[in-house]
C-alpha cells in the first residue's frame, strides 16, 4: 500500500485497477475494489488496520468489470453515477465469465464462476460531495472512457483519481469512447486548477505531466483514425495494422503485449459497429 497523503492510500498489487482509500473520521472512503472477490475480501482485511471511524462506502469510477466484479465481497454502500447504476439494470443479477475476450484484466482471473453483481445504492447526475471530516471528498462526473466515468477530488489534500481518463503504459479501452467528453477530461487536467495536484489513474498509479500528455495526444491520434474507418468498410489488414500501431503507443511488458493488443481490437470493432449504426439511424432520419 503507498500513502499519498496521511490519510489517503493507494494499492496496486492486486489484479484488475488501481485501488484507493481515503481515512477519515467517520470510517473509510473505497475507491473501486478488486476484480477477484478473493482479492477484494484480503483487501477488505488489510483495511481493517488503516483506523478512522467505523462505516465503510464504496466508489466505483465507471461500470467496468475490473473495478466492480469484487464489490458485493466489500460489503458495504457502493456509490456511482446514475449513468453507471443505468448500466447495471441492463445486466444479468449474476456476472457469468464467458463471452468475448475484451483484453481486461478480470479475463485472467481463474475460477471466478458466477458473481452476484453490486449494483450502486446511491448514485448522483453531476456532482455529489462527501463530509466525513473537515476536507470534502467530491465526486465528479466525467465521461469519456464510460458514460458514467467520474472522479473522485480531494480539493484541500489536492488529490484526484481519475479512473481510466489516464492510462500509465497500458492502452485504454476504446469500445466506449466518446472521445469529445474524453479529450476535454484530459485536456482540464492540464489546465492550471490542477497544478501542484497528485492525480492517480487507475491503470498505473500516480501519473505524471508526461503521461496525460501522451494520453491526450493518443486519443486525438485514434479519434482521427478511427473517424477515417468509420467512414469506410476498412479491410481486416488495415484494421490489425491501426490495432499494431495504438497498442505499440504505450510502454507496457512484453508479456502483456497480446492481451492489450485484443483491448484494443475489441474496442476498434465495437467503436465502429456503434458509430456505423449511429450514422444508419441518422440517415434514416
Amino acid at each position: 500500500m503507498q500513502a499519498i497523503t496521511d490519510n489517503i492510500f493507494i494499492e496496486d498489487q492486486f489484479l484488475g485497477v488501481v485501488l484507493g482509500v481515503i481515512v477519515t473520521p467517520r470510517g473509510l472512503i473505497q475507491i473501486d475494489a478488486p476484480a477477484s472477490p478473493e482479492d477484494a475480501r484480503s483487501w477488505r482485511a488489510s483495511l481493517m488496520n488503516l483506523g478512522g471511524g467505523m462505516e465503510r462506502v464504496l466508489i466505483n469510477l465507471d461500470p467496468h468489470p475490473d473495478r466492480t466484479l469484487g464489490a458485493r465481497a466489500m460489503d458495504c454502500t457502493v456509490i456511482a453515477h446514475e449513468k453507471t447504476a443505468n448500466t447495471f439494470r441492463t445486466r444479468p443479477t449474476t456476472f457469468k465469465a464467458q463471452g468475448e475476450e475484451t483484453g481486461a484484466d478480470w479475463e485472467s482471473i481463474a475460477g471466478l464462476g458466477s458473481i452476484r453483481w453490486a449494483p450502486p445504492e446511491i448514485s448522483f447526475s453531476s456532482q455529489m460531495t462527501l463530509y466525513w471530516g473537515d476536507s470534502p471528498v467530491v465526486l465528479e462526473h466525467h465521461p469519456g472512457p464510460a458514460a458514467g466515468a467520474i472522479w473522485v477530488i480531494l480539493p484541500d489534500e489536492k488529490v484526484v483519481f481519475v479512473g481510466d481518463t489516464i492510462t500509465k503504459n497500458q492502452p485504454p479501452f476504446l469500445a466506449n469512447a466518446n472521445f469529445p467528453d474524453w479529450i476535454e477530461a484530459v485536456n482540464l487536467l492540464l489546465d492550471p486548477a490542477y497544478k501542484g495536484y497528485t492525480i492517480v489513474s487507475s491503470r498505473g498509479g500516480v501519473a505524471t505531466p508526461n503521461n496525460i500528455k501522451n494520453q491526450l495526444d493518443f486519443l486525438k491520434y485514434a479519434r482521427d483514425r478511427l473517424d477515417k474507418m468509420t467512414a469506410k468498410k476498412p479491410l481486416p489488414a488495415t484494421i490489425e495494422k491501426l490495432v499494431d500501431s495504438l497498442s505499440g503507443w504505450f510502454k507496457a511488458p512484453a508479456a502483456r503485449h497480446k492481451q492489450y493488443a485484443q483491448r484494443v481490437r475489441y474496442g476498434i470493432h465495437h467503436y465502429m459497429a456503434r458509430h456505423h449504426h449511429a450514422s444508419i439511424r441518422t440517415e434514416d432520419d
